[in-house]
């Protein structure tokens, strides 16, 4: 029991900083029993010791017990509870504070600015501010470096030089503030203005000017600016600690620069950091970066003791390589080992296989992810999205969309333009539009998402649509706007305007035509059969045309069954892609269409000295939540006999309907009953039919093919989607196809 009789020895209790919290009651509760309440300066330390032992409700009720506050009361409470980071108790405290008469002075309102910075309250800062000039207290440094910081928060660098440049004498931590700003913003030239003043002024930089500088630039994309900074500071002989190197080897990796990364690798080890946890995950992150997995993996396998972080930066490094199988055997290992993985970890996995083909196994692992208790973020759905997109997994896409919307971040930029993707991909072009139309606010993201799916779907008039909207809002388009509308010109052969477009550019838009707009514009005058055009734009590109324009050359001349610009486009592609067998096929396809077997045989025969094979062509399917495969020629399927069966019969029909196979497609030296019999086990087909098998009568079938289709079965879906009555979409690595009532989309043209 705490024995204090009178005022002197509760003071004596109160004046001692390590006064506990029980000690702190048991004083407040004899003050109000002996009346002594009416003593400011006890409450005053009532009040600093509840505050200190961050007891804000004990200290608001003392501040209640107060007759007539002061500003020193409310000062003591605004400052503790800014510097405990109860931000929105210190406005309130200010609030009240003003509404009493009272006004704050250079005390006060640092805490008040800081808690305005903390918040993101613009608009009460902003308000603080203009008491803070009415009262004349805006030529305090204390309050001008607060105000410093809080422009800084909000990127308003104009405002926060304003208030700088009326700074008799600024310190290190204005500086600083601004620097790292101004690094944040990626603004070189103000950077170096503000240093050298600092050099001028004679105020010496310390580590958190140097961070800042490091850890701006690098977030702004100044990789090369944060690394030079770095190199100056270890040159004007100032040590750099954990968190100069965990910036500047992000950096690094960045820019994949091997040599330097390896330098700062040596540096850490001679300065004893090797136990930094921070600094062992961005050696991790940046020899990843570097496509260097054996260093990555060596600095991984000789740490102590492995956290999250370092877990995390490994996966992602493993990830960024390529390396599918192993980043899913060391995942599970991690699991194993009983690592407590966050939704960092399951994101990045999930990641890795919708990026790397491994679609099914981002659904499963996001499925996984929530049995084990972690939640999905803004940043897990857009990730795990195109991998619903990829194989059409309508259901899983929607349950990811209702699962948004319940965590309300369906309206998140990121979430929402994957959203519009995935519908997009799924053939649900309509649901794609919704999605968009009910975000509140689009950024280009989101406009170029709902132009990339418009065109997908060969509807120029959309994509075009889109573009003027973006127009008559003044939001600047960049070069993946004009990808989707150049590529959806040529789907749908509007020639002229995909002219117009691609020569408008540069000339309205200040944007250079990239290599991607040079293919797509090859693809839209080759589909029109314009070949000798489409080679004379190739040869008047300004820098080298790389696979894809000369992929472009080459699919048109396969079309148009134009041998001579096709053996041209071919050689120029075995050089630049020498194992990529879809070059070789492609020009064996147009000398099959010519009946050139010998050079057909040639360029097989080359294939095979070169140990490549055909990719298969393979078809996706949902059906009742579950995603169904059928490669081409398949005869292991468990509902294959059906499916023949079913096949023939829709063939039968056909025929009598006047449909002849085109065999034509059949690119063997083959009889012609042997072409029929090929082409029925196209994938696209079986997957067609294995879907009129095992869903409801009328309802909507949607394949995935990894080919472009081939004539005799567009021909021949267009038929089943008339006789059974069924929507059919079919997205093949072109365009969609979207058969209804026995006509296409596409009108033939494709």
């Amino acid at each position: 029991m705490l024995a204090c009789s009178s005022e002197k020895a509760i003071l004596g209790c109160l004046n001692s900083a390590a006064t506990s919290l029980s000690h702190t009651r048991q004083a407040h509760a004899h003050i109000l029993k002996t009346a002594l309440y009416c003593e400011t300066h006890l409450t005053i330390k009532l009040l600093s010791l509840y505050a200190n032992h961050l007891c804000f409700s004990d200290a608001d009720l003392v501040l209640d017990s107060i007759t007539e506050p002061d500003v020193y009361s409310f000062s003591t409470l605004i400052y503790a509870s800014s510097k405990s980071n109860h931000f929105n108790h210190a406005l309130r405290l200010f609030s009240r504070m003003l509404s009493q008469g009272l006004l704050p002075d250079a005390h006060v309102l640092p805490s008040t600015i800081k808690a305005c910075t903390a918040l993101s309250a613009l608009k009460a800062g902003q308000q603080v501010h203009g008491f803070a000039s009415t009262s004349g207290l805006s030529s305090d440094s204390f309050v001008q470096s607060s105000l410093i910081h809080f422009y800084v928060k909000f990127n308003w660098l104009m405002h926060a030089h304003k208030v700088f440049d009326t700074m008799p004498e600024p310190g290190v931590v204005p500086l600083s503030a601004l620097l790292a700003g101004y690094a944040r913003q990626g603004n070189v030239s103000e950077a170096n203005k503000v240093f050298e003043k600092m050099g001028r002024l004679g105020v010496e930089p310390n580590s958190v000017t140097w961070n800042g500088m490091i850890a701006g630039f690098n977030q702004s994309g100044h990789y090369a600016e944060a690394v030079s900074i770095f190199k100056k500071m270890h040159l004007l002989g100032f040590l750099p600690d954990g968190t100069s190197i965990s910036s500047v080897l992000s950096a690094i990796g960045d820019l994949e620069d091997f040599n330097v990364g390896i330098q700062i690798h040596g540096y850490v080890v001679k300065q004893g950091l090797g136990l930094d946890k921070c600094v062992l995950s961005a050696l991790i992150d940046m020899y990843g970066k570097c496509s260097c997995t054996s260093e990555m993996s060596l600095v991984f396998d000789e740490m102590d003791q492995t956290d999250i972080g370092a877990c995390n930066a490994f996966l992602a490094g493993l990830s960024r390589n390529g390396l599918t199988g192993e980043v899913l055997r060391v995942f599970k290992q991690f699991q194993g080992q009983g690592i407590e993985l966050n939704v960092v970890s399951w994101t990045s996995m999930i990641a890795c296989c919708s990026q790397h083909g491994k679609d099914i196994e981002a659904l499963e692992l996001f499925r996984e992810m929530q049995i084990n208790g972690v939640k999905p973020n803004s940043v897990t759905i857009p990730c795990l999205l195109p991998a619903c997109g990829n194989i059409a997994a309508l259901m899983h896409g929607k349950a990811a969309h209702c699962f948004s919307l319940r965590r309300g971040i369906s309206n998140d930029f990121y979430v929402g333009s994957a959203l519009i993707d995935m519908y997009a991909n799924c053939g649900k072009i309509q649901a794609a539009r919704l999605c968009f139309n009910r975000m509140p606010t689009h950024n280009l993201v989101c406009w170029n998402a709902m132009m990339g799916g418009y065109a997908m779907h060969g509807k120029a008039k959309e994509v075009i649509e889109i573009f003027q909207m973006m127009q008559q809002i003044k939001q600047k388009p960049d070069f993946i706007s004009f990808t989707s509308l150049l590529s959806a010109c040529s789907h749908s052969g509007l020639t002229e305007v995909g002219w117009y477009y691609f020569n408008s550019m540069s000339s309205e838009h200040g944007i250079e035509p990239r290599v991607e707009h040079y293919a797509c514009m090859v693809t839209l005058l080759g589909r029109a059969g314009k070949l000798e055009a489409a080679y004379s734009l190739i040869r008047e590109m300004p820098f080298e045309p790389d696979a894809c324009v000369w992929g472009a050359l080459l699919s048109s001349c396969r079309v148009h069954h134009n041998l001579t610009l096709a053996e041209v486009a071919a050689n120029k592609l075995f050089a630049l892609e020498p194992s990529n067998s879809g070059n070789y096929i492609l020009l064996a396809n147009i000398y099959a269409s010519k009946a050139k077997w010998y050079e057909v045989d040639k360029v097989r025969d080359k294939m095979k000295s070169m140990g490549l094979r055909k990719n298969p062509g393979c078809s996706w399917i949902e059906v009742k939540n579950k995603v169904h495969l059928l490669l081409a020629g398949d005869k292991t399927h468990p509902q294959m006999p059906q499916i023949v069966e079913k096949l023939n019969k829709l063939s039968m029909e056909m025929k009598k309907s006047g449909y002849s196979p085109i065999t034509s497609f059949v690119l063997q030296d083959v009889e012609d009953q042997d072409k029929e019999n090929i082409l029925c086990g196209h994938g696209e087909k079986l997957a067609v039919v294995f879907g009129l098998l095992n869903t409801q009568p009328g309802s909507s079938l949607r394949v995935m093919k990894n080919l472009r289709i081939c004539g005799d079965c567009h021909a021949v879906i267009k038929f089943i989607s008339s006789f059974e009555g069924r929507e059919i979409f079919v997205r093949d690595t072109n365009r969609f196809h979207h058969f209804i009532d026995g006509v296409c989309s596409c009108g033939d043209y494709w």
